[in-house]
């Protein structure tokens, strides 16, 4: 037993590891490529594995984490404003499809408890598949990305209500099998408990719980404690006949404004993709070749009906809810099929003995069959229709309004450092993701109102989370010198459309800073020791005007020879040599005049740089070059009275 269930596993991976690159050098997509190898590897092929239902209830696992990350995108907020989109698209949606299959059902004389159950059956689409298929070809963010997200999400919801319907359509024929001890009010009593202990728990006992495990510092049992979490919440929806898929999705959605959000989400995502995999594999494993042979004609006629009625439901729908051309086109065809809680609705309803073996069977088949003509229907809306899309997606639609994850600046480490660039930026109205190592410090800056998530910024996968690929600027103001070098390197490798502030401890930092990529650099000792120099000048004698000047001028100059020993080895003499005469200038210049104008300053300078950059290495000084516009913005005016900087605090 122990033997063949690590060779089933063997192959499960290997299907995979050979089936997707293929399918998507094919341009047939992942999805396809897992459902074509479950086909090969299942009972009726090649039949290295059995097709198991328990391989399917493990792979449904996927699903159940799928559904938690999506609920961690949604903050309650958010998700009250797509009420309308939600209920009345998705809404309309389901019951429209319900009632046409309900009439289609009763033309072939079935009873009205199985044609209901049908059309509750046959209403839901597969959220896994088309999510997966909709983010690999970039139209998430699209109307018709966006509307489709509704519909699943209410779709998701449904199942709830429809778990809950189907007993009573048994109890409505007299199935004896479905005559429970336990009274309805029991049954109703207990899903509401569990509901209740989900929101409760995600308000005001798992923080505590997370910051217990983020003080141990132990990446593993953070994982670890997702996964329980999750898992739990499964076991308790299930327990009590409710979907667990909804279970994690209401979790989810409790524990998107937790500052431990991010690091939730980026431990989490690497199960759902393997098990996502492993569930679209199974469906292609537990499709009954068999019966398809015995019964082809049917079969295909009732995916193609499948298919159309819900295409037609769809466009109706699309319509009411104004979607026009491509985006309606798209909609339209991405919902198409039947989907993975169609599976767990079948099952229950055999179970409950509305639907007969044979009807179970023959309905499951239709399901699996009409979820592989979605990714083959999409590849061929690929060459009509998503090039125009996605163009004019990026040329006509508005940009999106900053969501938590979708916030222009990224600050990682939140210290006194970070606090000031982070007050500053509030106060303009810019939104921000703030990332932060320190559990304890999290705590505390959140009883002054701060919204700060827990996680390491050295992390791709989490920079990742907290929305790197939209973001403009990445503020790096962490404490550890190494952190701020790994976090650069790292950020600069993976997000490279990021601008890059980076906090220096020292002028060596920053020189190393500024090899690694930065676009700005800031010295955490230069400000205040400047500063401290303004105010002795004023106590010495000079007009703080002056002083302030003499300053901003030191500043200037300073950044200026620190972009020049860019280009140089700080070892070589002739480096040595220059700064010397570089000192020697400043104080030239600021003995002949502290009020010397820019322009001349300017030319200065230039006249030193020019003799000094003569056989430098032109990529080098392509590098510093992106230095000039740092320091070539115009200083504020400010008052006679200088306040001390405390830029060089934590």
């Amino acid at each position: 037993m122990g033997n063949s269930l690590w060779f089933d596993a063997f192959v499960y991976l290997t299907a995979a590891i050979v089936s997707v690159p293929i399918a998507t050098r094919l341009g047939l997509g992942s999805v396809l490529g897992y459902l074509i190898a479950g086909c090969l590897i299942g009972p009726y092929a090649l039949r290295l594995v059995g097709g198991s239902p328990d391989v399917m209830h493990f792979a449904e696992f996927g699903v159940v984490i799928m559904l938690f990350l999506i609920g961690l995108e949604l903050k309650p907020s958010r998700l009250w404003r797509l009420k309308s989109s939600i209920f009345f698209t998705g809404g309309l949606q389901v019951v429209l499809t319900v009632a046409l299959i309900w009439g289609i059902a009763h033309v072939f004389a079935m009873s009205d408890r199985q044609a209901l159950a049908l059309g509750l059956i046959l209403s839901v689409s597969s959220t896994a598949l088309v999510l997966q298929s909709l983010q690999e070809k970039g139209l998430m963010k699209t109307p018709a990305g966006k509307h489709s997200f509704s519909v699943l999400l209410f779709q998701d919801i449904a199942v709830i209500p429809m778990l809950a319907i189907l007993p009573f359509l048994a109890m409505k024929s007299g199935a004896s099998a479905l005559a429970s001890s336990t009274p309805a009010w029991v049954t109703a009593s207990q899903m509401a408990l569990v509901i209740i202990g989900i929101i409760f728990g995600g308000h005001y006992l798992l923080r505590p719980v997370f910051r217990m495990v983020a003080q141990s510092n132990m990446r593993e049992l953070f994982v670890a404690a997702s996964l329980a979490l999750v898992v739990g919440i499964a076991q308790a929806m299930d327990m009590v006949g409710l979907s667990p898929a909804l279970g994690t999705f209401l979790a989810g959605v409790v524990l998107a404004d937790s500052e431990y959000r991010h690091e939730l989400e980026a431990d989490v995502e690497p199960f759902k993709g393997l098990l996502l995999g492993l569930f679209f594999i199974s469906v292609g494993a537990n499709i009954n070749f068999v019966l398809l042979w015995d019964k082809l004609g049917l079969i295909v006629s009732l995916v193609v009906a499948l298919v159309a009625v819900k295409f037609a439901v769809l466009w109706v729908v699309g319509k009411l809810s104004r979607l026009r051309g491509e985006d309606l086109g798209v909609f339209s065809t991405a919902l198409s099929q039947s989907g993975e809680f169609g599976f767990v609705l079948v099952s229950f309803a055999g179970s409950s003995l509305v639907l007969n073996t044979a009807m179970v069977d023959l309905v499951t088949l239709v399901i699996a069959l009409s979820m592989a003509t979605t990714p083959l229907l999409l590849m061929l809306c690929q060459w009509w229709l998503f090039p125009r899309l996605r163009e004019r997606a990026a040329i006509n639609s508005p940009s999106p309004a900053i969501d938590d994850n979708e916030n222009p600046v990224i600050i990682a480490g939140f210290g006194r450092f970070g606090q000031i660039v982070g007050r500053v930026l509030h106060n303009n109205h810019i939104g921000m993701t703030i990332l932060e190592h320190d559990a304890n410090h999290i705590k505390t800056l959140g009883r002054f109102g701060f919204k700060v998530f827990y996680g390491n910024a050295t992390r791709a996968d989490l920079l990742s989370s907290a929305g790197a690929e939209q973001a403009k600027l990445l503020v790096v103001a962490v404490d550890s010198a190494e952190q701020t070098l790994e976090i650069v390197q790292m950020a600069r490798k993976n997000f490279p459309q990021l601008i890059i502030l980076a906090r220096a401890v020292d002028r060596e930092h920053a020189l190393e800073l500024m090899r690694a990529g930065v676009d700005y650099v800031h010295r955490e000792t230069l400000g205040s020791g400047v500063a401290m120099a303004v105010d002795a000048l004023t106590e010495l004698g000079w007009r703080a005007n002056q002083a302030y000047r003499i300053g901003e001028f030191f500043k200037s100059y300073d950044s200026k020879l620190l972009r020049e020993q860019l280009l140089k080895d700080d070892q070589n003499t002739e480096f040595l040599r220059h700064s010397l005469r570089s000192r020697k200038m400043l104080d030239q210049l600021l003995d002949d005049d502290s009020r010397l104008p820019t322009s001349a300053y300017e030319r200065a300078w230039e006249s030193n740089v020019q003799k000094s950059e003569q056989g430098a290495d032109s990529s080098r000084l392509k590098q510093a070059h992106r230095w000039n516009k740092q320091s070539k913005q115009v200083s504020p005016k400010v008052p006679d009275h200088q306040v001390g900087d405390d830029s060089s605090s934590k």
